[in-house]
């Protein structure tokens, strides 16, 4: 009986996710880099949620496999625009109010909401915190993978303290690992007062503002982003600003590339915070919103990922931790030991994920995203929109079976193949270690980070 009801108590739960219809969705929803909504990148998955997440676990089918340990490194949920968006969203808001052209009756409807209805009501006091749609995010995220490993993610597990829980301290990480430990309990039908079970370790989750090699080499280096800076004022930016610009009826050169970008940002606040289709989406259409997803991409890429090697080896810390946990509970064990650690969750930012999964060589085009070659680049594999949109995940799945330990490796709750071990889903543990092991013989932070752990830089956009 509880299996049948199990599927429709979640379809219940999960239903909610999205505050919007189908049809009330933005059409450039999809391309918000960062600020993307993780519904928005993967709908069929919160649709089919029971059916679509058993079928991504893929050990050998000839081999009796169960699954023994999930180490997930989670970003937060959505949330508030930072300090810096906030006023960029109120210089825009009173631009647009007093030098537009004013919309009259046969104007467009959303030009006039804009002028006369809408309201700049972010304040400066929110500042990155986490909504509570950000909360729902991991919330669901718990539920999902409770049932997916439910031996791993059980609620005895949880109450007894076997599964860790680690956090960036920054506000809407520490309110994220909450969220996904109310989802845990939640499912356990706890009827008391949560006790939150977490530890605190920018260390491990905020290791970019430690690297001074990172800080220093980009960063602080304005020109580490030199691409970005082009592509800003290339053509294809130029264009997206000309036709802002006339829709809004303001003299062009008002609009800045920051502005352009604050409008874009608005729509995706307005979808993640509220759910709401908001006026500022019309602004673009999805040739625009491209573009902009791309100059997000190559900010990403140059600032976080294959752009700068130092980039990737910041994340040197996380990477060894990920590993150390994965070899422990893949140990040879005696009848008498006690059982290893059913599951690690690390919750951080999109800049903790993007280094790791470029030390993993993952995402890694052939040709890397430039200023000029944006027309070539439609069907890159390095697209931050369906990365690491808000509470993307990052899956290390643990498997015993017949030939010993596997690795499964899952982005967003989608498979991924290891680079190099391309033939399996599920290679054997043993071969994952050996095809990364440059790294973990090396990837020495303080070597590679000149020794240091000064030089903080932080990045709060993400």
């Amino acid at each position: 009986m509880l299996s049948v009801l199990l599927p429709a108590a979640l379809c219940l739960l999960l239903g909610r996710l999205s505050g919007c219809s189908p049809a009330d969705i933005p059409h450039i929803a999809a391309y918000f880099g960062t600020k993307t909504r993780y519904e928005d990148v993967n709908p069929r998955l919160l649709r089919d949620v029971l059916s679509v997440n058993m079928s991504v676990l893929r050990p050998p089918p000839t081999e009796r496999c169960s699954p023994v340990h999930l180490t997930a490194v989670i970003r937060h949920g959505s949330r508030y625009p930072t300090v810096k968006n906030i006023r960029r969203i109120h210089k825009l808001s009173e631009l647009v109010r007093t030098e537009a052209a004013r919309g009259s009756e046969g104007s467009e409807g959303w030009l006039r909401d804009i002028q006369s209805r809408w309201e700049a009501w972010y304040t400066e006091d929110m500042d990155g915190q986490l909504v509570m749609k950000g909360r729902e995010d991991l919330l669901h995220l718990a539920v999902r993978l409770s049932v997916l490993f439910p031996s791993l993610l059980s609620e005895e597990n949880v109450r007894k303290r076997r599964v860790s829980f680690v956090s960036s301290s920054k506000h809407r990480c520490v309110s994220s690992v909450e969220a996904f430990q109310d989802g845990l309990r939640r499912r356990g039908r706890h009827d008391a007062p949560p006790e939150y079970d977490h530890e605190l370790d920018d260390e491990l989750m905020r290791f970019f503002e430690r690297c001074r090699g990172y800080v220093e080499g980009v960063e602080n280096n304005r020109t580490a982003l030199m691409e970005v800076e082009k592509f800003q004022h290339g053509e294809e930016m130029e264009a997206v600003r000309r036709r802002m610009a006339e829709r809004l009826g303001l003299p062009q050169h008002r609009l800045t590339p920051d502005l352009v970008e604050a409008a874009f940002f608005l729509c995706s606040y307005e979808l993640s915070i509220r759910s709401v289709h908001s006026p500022w989406c019309f602004l673009f259409d999805e040739n625009d919103a491209k573009v902009l997803e791309y100059q997000s991409d190559l900010k990403q890429y140059w600032k976080r990922s294959h752009g700068h090697v130092i980039s990737g080896l910041s994340s040197c810390p996380l990477f060894h931790h990920v590993f150390r946990t994965l070899d422990k509970a893949g140990r040879p064990r005696r009848s008498t030991d006690a059982s290893p650690e059913p599951a690690s969750i690390l919750v951080g930012h999109a800049e903790t994920l993007l280094p790791l999964l470029s030390l993993l060589g993952l995402y890694k085009d052939q040709t890397p995203p430039t200023a000029s070659n944006y027309q070539s680049q439609n069907g890159r594999t390095f697209r931050t929109s369906q990365i690491v949109p808000y509470a993307a995940n990052l899956l290390f799945v643990l498997f015993d079976c017949q030939r010993g330990p596997r690795l499964q490796l899952l982005v967003n709750e989608s498979p991924v193949r290891f680079p190099g071990l391309q033939a399996e889903d599920a290679p054997l543990y043993r071969d994952v270690r050996a095809t990364y092991r440059h790294l973990l013989d090396g990837c020495d932070f303080h070597r590679e980070c000149e020794g240091r752990s000064g030089g903080r830089g932080p990045n709060t956009e993400l």
